[in-house]
């Protein structure tokens, strides 16, 4: 395991790689900053230059905004106390107020070291049981795979926001669309309304571009406050500074934190944005003085910012080891690795070992390079807050357009683009969450491929898929899950 990974650091320690992940963080902790542009929409809008790189260094760049992305919330939750990401919702609980006592730079060092600490743990997780997982996955027969994706599909839930009809429904338009083109196995043309750009059905990267880039764009210039404050904190920083003493008295809040968010993390569809607000809820329980939560101490801080980072190794475990995302971002991975001509799952540890224990280095340089950016580097983001919305998100709407239409010259993925835009900030508009139909998008048509093969299999008995071991058991968790689901009223209040 040792000799695996001193090899990825051999392979990641060149020039262009080492530019690619400074470049990578330092763009997702801007991205992560600033409110509309998330750790999602910088690696969307990044896809189209992977076309250019070989595999090692466009994941390298993807990985470096993935953590710079997640990390950079804590910025303005603490400053502004406006999240910058989902994932740092619960920082605003306890850092804002920490910033408003003049412990501005005490807050974001926390924040800072915990994310550092969140990350490490979970990557050291991921790289321990990703492979052995991916062993097993190996021997997954379509039986398997179906009833795991199924239950993935199921977690669709988590994803649901405050109505689990609609998050539903969101999931089920992604497999909807996914179903337009080329069926699986046969290739035959369904759904096209007899459009000959259809035939291959929607395009990966303009699909995901489309509803995580250009409708966040659209929905961010209908915003009207621009953070005009932003300029106003740089001088409520102060000195980024934390005693020993203190971070080792938050050991016990970094360790289950760590545990919370890499748990979470493993859990298809979930991610940050929940992982968060779970572990500052713990804490606050677990806490021998509760009433202080809430006011400004480091313990919420630490809560949050661990969990976070921590969700983003436990991501990669079922992306690596089972070709499932386990959030939105490494959704848009699953579509980089297809922009390489490769498919994440077990048999990558075995045909591609040598960028698994890539992307193992690249995770942990990544996740050092963030903690020296943002501890050197803090008051130049603070300072980027200021760039006016009427200026950046034009030319990142332009970046999106020349990126997609680069890729095959096709005029259609322009169309797709704007399409898919357009349905994101509608869906967005009638509170639909976005998460789930990516989620379908992605899993629906594995779904279906693997339900097709295990009826080959069978001579169309849906038999095996009950009476095999592995499928048996996922298909009973399928029903907890849908069941677990319900008894929370999530159906009727979506109803409602």
């Amino acid at each position: 395991m040792l000799g695996n990974i001193i090899s990825g650091f051999a392979d990641i320690f060149t020039i262009q790689i080492m530019f690619l992940l400074i470049a990578g963080v330092a763009i997702g902790i801007l991205f992560g900053a600033i409110p509309g542009l998330t750790a999602t929409m910088a690696v969307a809008l990044c896809l189209p230059l992977t076309f250019a790189l070989p595999v090692i260094p466009s994941m390298a760049l993807l990985v470096g905004l993935y953590i710079g992305g997640i990390s950079g919330g804590l910025i303005t939750a603490i400053l502004l106390k406006i999240p910058g990401t989902p994932a740092s919702i619960a920082t605003t609980f306890d850092g804002h107020p920490m910033a408003e006592k003049g412990e501005a730079g005490k807050a974001l060092s926390i924040g800072i070291i915990s994310s550092f600490l969140g990350g490490l743990f979970s990557i050291i997780v991921l790289i321990f049981v990703s492979p052995p997982l991916a062993q097993i996955a190996i021997r997954f027969t379509p039986y398997d795979y179906f009833a795991v994706i199924l239950f993935s599909l199921t977690m669709m839930a988590g994803l649901a926001g405050r109505s689990l009809v609609k998050g539903l429904l969101s999931g089920m338009l992604g497999m909807v669309f996914a179903m337009i083109g080329g069926a699986p196995i046969d290739g035959f043309p369904r759904f096209t309304a007899g459009i000959k750009e259809l035939d291959a059905g929607f395009d990966l990267l303009p699909t995901l571009i489309g509803l995580f880039a250009i409708s966040e764009i659209i929905r961010a210039g209908e915003e009207t406050k621009l953070m005009k404050g932003a300029r106003k904190t740089v001088e409520k920083v102060g000195q980024l500074y934390v005693s020993m003493k203190e971070m080792l008295s938050q050991t016990g809040n970094l360790l289950r934190s760590s545990v919370i968010g890499t748990a979470i993390g493993i859990l298809p569809g979930i991610g940050g944005g929940v992982s968060n607000i779970i572990s500052y809820t713990v804490a606050r329980r677990q806490s021998k003085h509760p009433e202080k939560f809430g006011t400004g101490i480091p313990d919420g801080v630490v809560a949050s910012e661990t969990a976070n980072n921590a969700s983003i190794g436990g991501a990669m475990v079922p992306l690596l080891s089972l070709g499932i995302p386990g959030d939105t971002v490494t959704a848009m991975l699953i579509g980089a690795f297809m922009i390489q001509g490769i498919s994440p799952g077990p048999m990558m540890f075995q045909m591609h070992s040598e960028l698994v224990n890539s992307i193992f280095a690249a995770l942990l340089v990544a996740n050092l390079i963030m903690l020296v950016l943002m501890m050197g580097g803090l008051k130049i983001f603070v300072k980027l807050l200021n760039i006016p919305r009427e200026i950046l998100l034009p030319i990142i709407f332009a970046v999106c357009i020349i990126g997609v239409f680069g890729v095959n010259s096709r005029l259609f993925d322009v169309w797709t683009v704007l399409f898919f835009g357009i349905v994101g900030y509608v869906m967005e508009k009638f509170d639909f969450p976005l998460a789930p139909i990516i989620l379908g998008f992605i899993l629906g048509p594995i779904l279906e491929e693997n339900l097709r093969r295990g009826l080959m299999f069978s001579d169309g008995s849906i038999l095996p898929f009950f009476t095999n071991p592995i499928s048996a058991i996922f298909l009973a968790l399928s029903v907890i899950s849908v069941a677990l689901s319900l008894r929370k009223g999530g159906m009727w209040k979506g109803q409602a």
